[in-house]
């Protein structure tokens, strides 16, 4: 009697995981470059399914919640203000305020839209109080000066973006 030829088994495979793409180092270093070259704050691309967004949040000077942080930006990757085209530098040699009375409400905070014209902070000079207006309307990004800060003319003050 003739037997008939066995059918291989069936195998029951595990369902394969899916496969996440990987992370490409090499695009996160180029972006952070271009970011730091044109002055931008967020760049975000997106190629065969995997996006990449790069993106460049200061702090003002003296404190910095972890939050805040950018976690795919390289540390080394930070807003040079002076050469930066929204910077606004100080007209004139003086003590720095940025409310109008001590523990009055800073005028502006990081993250604040502004319009031209705007106060931005106080400067004091000789004992006359100058208004700093805004030279343009955007964003305020960076506030580079503390309150009470001794200030030089042509010094960065903030960056509106």
């Amino acid at each position: 009697m003739a037997s008939k030829p066995e059918s291989p088994p069936m195998s029951k495979s595990p369902k394969s995981p899916a496969k996440t793409p990987s992370v490409d180092h090499d695009a996160i270093r180029a972006l952070a470059k271009l970011l730091d070259e044109t002055g931008l704050t967020e760049i975000a691309i997106e190629q065969d399914g995997a996006s990449i967004r790069i993106a460049r949040h200061a702090a003002p000077v003296g404190w910095t919640r972890a939050a805040e942080l950018p976690v795919a930006v390289p540390t080394a990757v930070a807003v040079v203000p002076s050469q930066h085209p929204g910077l606004v530098a100080s007209p004139m040699v003086g003590t720095a305020y940025r409310g109008a009375e001590p523990g009055a409400r800073p005028f502006v905070e990081v993250g604040a839209q502004v319009k031209v014209g705007e106060t931005l902070l106080i400067i004091e000079a000789m004992k006359t109080m100058n208004q700093i207006p805004s030279p343009r309307a955007g964003t305020v990004i960076q506030i580079l000066v503390e309150d009470g800060q001794p200030v030089e003319y042509g010094e960065p003050l903030m960056i509106i973006e």
